[in-house]
């Protein structure tokens, strides 16, 4: 693995010094924007995982094909160390719709937390929430006190129907956390099945860009959370075939990547629609991902690990804000994450702050390049099980579990892992170590200690829920051996495996 994160730095490095880039290699503004009394239009764009080096201005190879997502990073302001607020979909998304960390709203997982064998895990989990109480005000709810109608067009994943947490609309939004059928017929909730062989992500895009061409008196709030690029791994056969012959050999890995591309021509026809319609300057644009990524060996990338894992490949997202007039293009690198979605917008669109916590900050000052810096710590909490996926390729801790019950804060260039079972430590230094292939903190004892120390004092602050009931199932011999098993190709890994719907 560090060969080949050593020849995927190299590449990076190379592609990064060509005479066109992408994007700047810095925070570069003119003099900052005033927001002054506008409301604009918001889309929020979030593709279902999507890693943070499957869009072709992130990757190391150029086997990706995003023009229209190029096109908007050249436009917008990109932040290169944005996170999720959590490595799987439906933590993720009650991170970004309630502005608040998982221990506020017990959204930890895709039900259930007792994931993986029974023999293999040590503790007790902290039992799941099933999507946001009705109680805890959404992201949707605040816009609402500042005029703004709203649509959700794709996963919500947070209820049984968004349009009772604050959506004017809803097309194809449920508990559901994912599609079995990208053609129609869908058999999907909350939208009725089109011609036969219609593709999802182009319906919703439609759906969502005919609403909005509709809406006249008021802002507007476009929630598109695509299902794709989601397992089942289903595209048109023509682009398949494309990238077969670009050397992809692996049939899902092809078809993966035909996805990706389908993705972007409907990013691309929003992008034309708002272009067309004069509504370019009046909206604020965000393009984003739930989570990382599935690992798949055709796509190389500097990160360790994918979807489901707390190291960077599970947590870091692609993050474009574009508002024309407003926000400067450029490339920042403060971390940030999806927490920070709520009081960004609020502060924006001068809507009444919920009476709840929030643990995001308000992006507004650097967005808009009155700020450089921002001086702060970022967390999450996972105190469940999840099961491997692909456990030859994965990355993870071990060969069983994406990632056993935990914690991780990132503070600076420093982020520290912590695993509850056996209250192990890991702790890295991204600025050097972007791969997360040393774990130094046997080294850097300070440094240690004071993440150590932070990330005990947020446990305490947030009231996260620490599991500490030993599970009586629990056999370490078995755990061991069934570990070696994978490791060495003793155990066949189960196709069925690869396709975890979480």
């Amino acid at each position: 693995m560090k060969l080949l994160i050593a020849l995927t730095m190299l590449c990076y490095l190379l592609t990064s010094c060509s005479n066109e880039p992408i994007l700047q290699k810095s925070i570069i503004q003119k003099k900052p924007m005033d927001i002054g009394s506008s409301k604009p239009n918001i889309v929020m764009i979030v593709v279902d995982d999507l890693g943070w080096s499957d869009v072709a201005y992130n990757q190391t190879t150029d086997l990706f094909e995003t023009p229209n997502i190029n096109g908007l990073a050249k436009q917008s302001l990109s932040f290169d160390n944005a996170y999720a607020g959590a490595a799987n979909c439906a933590p993720s998304r009650a991170v970004l719709m309630s502005g608040q960390y998982g221990p506020r709203h017990g959204v930890y997982t895709v039900s259930p937390s007792e994931r993986g064998d029974i023999k293999t895990r040590k503790l007790v989990p902290i039992k799941n929430t099933r999507g946001l109480s009705t109680e805890n005000v959404t992201l949707g709810e605040t816009l609402k006190t500042a005029d703004y109608t709203t649509g959700s067009f794709g996963k919500w994943h947070l209820g049984a129907d968004p349009d009772k947490q604050g959506f004017d609309v809803n097309i194809a939004g449920s508990h559901q956390g994912m599609t079995f059928h990208y053609f129609s017929p869908y058999n999907l909730p909350n939208i009725e099945d089109g011609p036969e062989g219609e593709y999802l992500t182009e319906r919703l895009t439609s759906e969502a860009i005919r609403w909005m061409k509709a809406q006249e008196d008021q802002p507007f709030f476009a929630y598109i959370p695509y299902y794709t690029v989601h397992t089942p791994y289903q595209a048109v056969l023509d682009k398949i075939e494309k990238y077969r012959k670009k050397s992809i050999t692996n049939d899902k890995e092809a078809t993966y990547a035909a996805m990706v591309e389908h993705m972007d021509i409907n990013v691309g026809r929003i992008l034309d629609m708002l272009k067309a319609e004069n509504l370019e300057e009046d909206t604020l644009v965000i393009f984003t991902s739930d989570n990382g990524g599935y690992r798949m060996s055709s796509f190389p990338s500097l990160l360790r690990a994918g979807k489901g894992s707390y190291y960077e490949g599970g947590l870091r997202v692609p993050l474009l804000f574009r508002w024309k007039g407003k926000i400067n293009p450029g490339l920042n690198h403060n971390p940030v994450i999806n927490a920070d979605f709520y009081p960004t917008l609020q502060a924006i669109t001068k809507a009444r702050p919920p009476e709840q916590q929030l643990d995001g900050i308000d992006l507004t000052p650097v967005l808009l390049g009155k700020q450089k810096d921002i001086k702060r710590d970022l967390f999450w909490h996972f105190p469940v099980y999840l099961e491997a996926h692909h456990a030859p390729s994965d990355q993870s801790q071990d060969a069983l579990f994406r990632t056993r019950p935990g914690s991780a804060i990132r503070s600076g260039d420093w982020k520290l892992i912590q695993y509850f079972e056996n209250d192990d430590f890991e702790l890295y230094d991204l600025s050097n170590d972007i791969g997360e292939t040393n774990n130094v903190s046997e080294i850097y004892k300070e440094k240690f200690n004071e993440l150590k120390a932070k990330l005990s004092i947020w446990q305490q602050n947030v009231g996260a829920d620490i599991p500490t009931k030993l599970n009586p199932m629990y056999d370490e011999t078995y755990s061991r051996q069934k570990a070696s098993e994978v490791l060495t190709g003793k155990t066949r890994w189960s196709k069925s495996n690869e396709q975890i719907h979480n």
